[in-house]
């Protein structure tokens, strides 16, 4: 089992690396998000709520735009390369239970990689940010950024395991993803501060950087809701996985009858059939022990 997993996320690794396009996009494609979205907004203040605590807070309206957009980029990236992987590797995933790889372990590697992944995204988009802005709770919002990531990992998964084409794909994950983060944006949203946002998968997360770089306070209950919504999609997408790969294939139990010989080994003591079809209760004995 160790092997088999080992294996498997060597493999589901190598083939989301191989995405040249997700490098293009999260090298190129975050630090140019975030000049243009940055550059036009201004540093006016503006009413942001942690609902979390009921507070009301005033932030700068460009730089709560750079972690909405900071999300808006990384759930787009993470979600497209998880579905982009499993699309792909669906046929050799059959190919690999047929052959003996149990399901546990390639559901067990999907899942590792895919984490992985959402916190390699998730740390570089906040590493990023540190050249157009320098919050003192940077660190929260790389853990929100994180956590954010490894949700539309669960639900790239899911999309993945669901729909038959990649262009049903890609439109639900686009568009889910960017209208999702730009609700969060009060700046952009007047609804950003209503109650119906708590419902959204990105709200936890952007509550969470909120709360940390403007608040200084960690909110371990919006760490718990964007963990929660990341156990939902993956649960879900797995036991879609699982539904539709074939059975492993089990090598064939030596039953102890193979083992033995068709017919008792005839010797000293062992009794003889008679004409009767019955067994004679005369013992053999070895020729020329007869008087």
């Amino acid at each position: 089992m160790r092997q088999q997993l080992e294996t498997a996320i060597r493999l589901t690794l190598a083939a989301q690396v191989r995405n040249r396009l997700a490098w293009i996009l999260l090298v190129a494609f975050v630090p140019v998000w975030y000049l243009l979205i940055g550059s036009m907004i201004s540093h006016a203040s503006t009413g942001f709520r942690l609902r979390a605590t009921g507070a009301g807070i005033m932030v700068d309206g460009h730089d709560i735009t750079l972690i909405t957009a900071g999300l808006s980029a990384i759930t787009l990236i993470t979600g497209f390369v998880v579905f982009a992987a499993v699309r792909r590797s669906r046929p050799f995933d059959r190919r690999l239970v047929l052959s003996g790889y149990r399901h546990s372990a390639l559901i067990a590697a999907k899942t590792t990689a895919a984490l992985a992944q959402a916190a390699g995204i998730g740390a570089y988009a906040a590493a990023v940010m540190l050249i157009f802005w320098r919050p003192a709770g940077i660190g929260a919002i790389a853990a929100a950024f994180i956590l954010g990531a490894a949700t539309y990992a669960a639900f790239g998964l899911l999309i993945g395991v669901l729909v038959r084409g990649d262009l049903e794909g890609f439109f639900l994950i686009i568009m889910i993803s960017m209208l999702d983060t730009f609700l969060e944006n009060p700046v952009d949203n007047p609804l950003a501060n209503k109650p119906i946002l708590e419902f959204f998968p990105s709200y936890a997360p952007t509550q969470f950087a909120a709360a940390g770089a403007f608040h200084h306070q960690v909110l371990a209950s919006m760490a718990a809701a964007s963990l929660a919504w990341t156990a939902a999609f993956a649960v879900l997408g797995l036991a879609v996985l699982r539904l539709r790969l074939p059975r492993p294939a089990h090598r064939p139990r030596q039953a102890s009858s193979m083992s033995r010989p068709a017919h008792p080994a005839i010797g000293p003591g062992t009794p003889l059939a008679g004409s009767d079809g019955n067994r004679s209760s005369a013992p053999i004995t070895s020729p020329g022990s007869a008087s």
